[in-house]
């Protein structure tokens, strides 16, 4: 069965602390339905100096941080605005992913 999130797909987050941001999904982690999306629920992490080869002085890390996918919606390519995800089959056969609003088909980049 065809996923609703996938890898490079423009999202809206619906609820939490982070609703109403928007950005592209980075990683979907099915093992515990989550996503990680460019730009949201990012953390600080401060490097002690010699800890970190790639950072011999230390610093401040930023990492991305995990939204569970109840959280987020795709974004209708015409309206951008957040909808639901239906499936349709093509004349030639093939599964393609559809927004729910506009009937318009969503693009499967990054996969």
């Amino acid at each position: 069965m065809a996923r609703r999130l996938r890898k490079g797909d423009e999202v809206v987050v619906i609820a939490g602390a982070h609703k109403g941001k928007t950005g592209r999904i980075v990683e979907v982690m099915t093992d515990s339905d989550r996503v990680r999306i460019e730009g949201v629920a990012t953390a600080q992490r401060h490097v002690k100096p010699g800890r970190d080869p790639k950072m011999p002085n230390g610093g401040i890390v930023e990492k991305l941080g995990s939204i569970h996918a109840s959280n987020v919606m795709p974004v209708d390519p015409s309206t951008k605005k957040p909808t639901r995800v239906g499936s349709k089959t093509l004349e030639d056969g093939t599964r393609v992913r559809i927004a729910k609003k506009s009937g318009d088909m969503l693009q499967d980049a990054g996969v």
